[in-house]
């Protein structure tokens, strides 16, 4: 799942190398937290959030294959 939203992101964002998503596992949920440039958090979340929620929700149907939940965390 980490490389999964870390190909996605990447083709968002103009600094591609400066993308990170690290994960931490607790249980049956596991948290990915995202970390990009400055200049392109805008274009991670976009307009209204749009961005970040499909990206939310292909997360969570990839993540119906593996029985476990999955929460993406944004981070500045």
């Amino acid at each position: 799942m980490k490389d999964l939203i870390s190909d996605i992101v990447k083709a968002l964002v103009d600094q591609p190398d400066q993308v990170m998503v690290t994960e931490i596992e607790a249980g049956h949920t596991v948290v990915l937290e995202l970390s990009v440039a400055k200049s392109d958090m805008g274009k991670v979340i976009g307009k209204r959030g749009r961005h970040a929620d499909a990206i939310r929700i292909i997360l969570s149907a990839a993540a119906g294959k593996v029985r476990k939940r999955y929460v993406l965390e944004i981070v500045e």
